[in-house]
C-alpha cells in the first residue's frame, strides 16, 4: 500500500487517464478503457488545463477573460463528455470525467491520485512537440518518476 492505494487480489480498481486532446488521445483512451474493461474499474477521465501552456489540445490557459476561461472549460467538458460515453459504450461500467486548472506534472502524479486514490495512471508519451517539450520538460517523464502508483506508458 503506498499513500492510501490499493490493489486489490492484483487488480486495478481506479484508473486515472489523463488526457490532453491531442493526436495521441484516442490511443491512449482505447488502452485505458482496455485497462479498466479488463480490471472492471472505476475511469477517471483528467484534462489538466496549463496556464500559458503551449499545446494543440483541448485547454490553454493564459491571460483569459472569466468569460473565455468559461468557454474553454464548456469546450473542454464536452469533449471529455463525448470520451466518457465512448467508454460506457465500449463496457466501461464507471466513468467520471475532471477538469483542473494547475501544472499537470503535479496534478497527475500527486494531487489527482491523493484525491481519487487512483492506482494506475494510463498517460501517452505525445502532446507537446520536440520544442515544447524542452521547454516545461515532459509530463509523461515527470509521473513516470514520481507518481505514488503503476504508470502505464503508452506509445504514440
Amino acid at each position: 500500500m503506498n499513500g492510501g492505494i490499493v490493489m486489490i487480489n492484483g487488480t486495478y480498481q481506479r484508473i486515472l487517464v489523463p488526457i490532453d486532446g491531442s493526436r495521441a488521445t484516442p490511443v491512449v483512451m482505447e488502452k485505458a478503457i482496455a485497462a479498466a474493461k479488463n480490471h472492471q474499474a472505476h475511469l477517471d477521465i483528467l484534462n489538466v488545463a496549463q496556464v500559458n501552456q503551449l499545446t494543440d489540445g483541448y485547454a490553454i490557459a493564459s491571460s483569459l477573460s472569466t468569460s473565455q476561461t468559461f468557454d474553454l472549460v464548456k469546450t473542454t467538458q464536452e469533449r471529455l463528455g463525448d470520451l466518457k460515453k465512448h467508454a460506457e459504450e465500449s463496457g466501461v461500467k464507471s466513468v467520471a470525467i475532471h477538469i483542473r486548472f494547475g501544472n499537470p506534472k503535479q496534478v497527475i502524479a500527486r494531487d489527482f491520485i491523493a484525491d481519487h486514490h487512483n492506482d494506475l495512471i494510463v498517460i501517452g508519451t505525445t502532446g507537446l512537440s520536440m520544442v515544447e517539450r524542452l521547454i516545461v520538460g515532459s509530463v509523461t517523464s515527470y509521473v513516470v518518476r514520481n507518481a505514488a502508483c503503476d504508470v502505464e506508458v503508452v506509445r504514440v
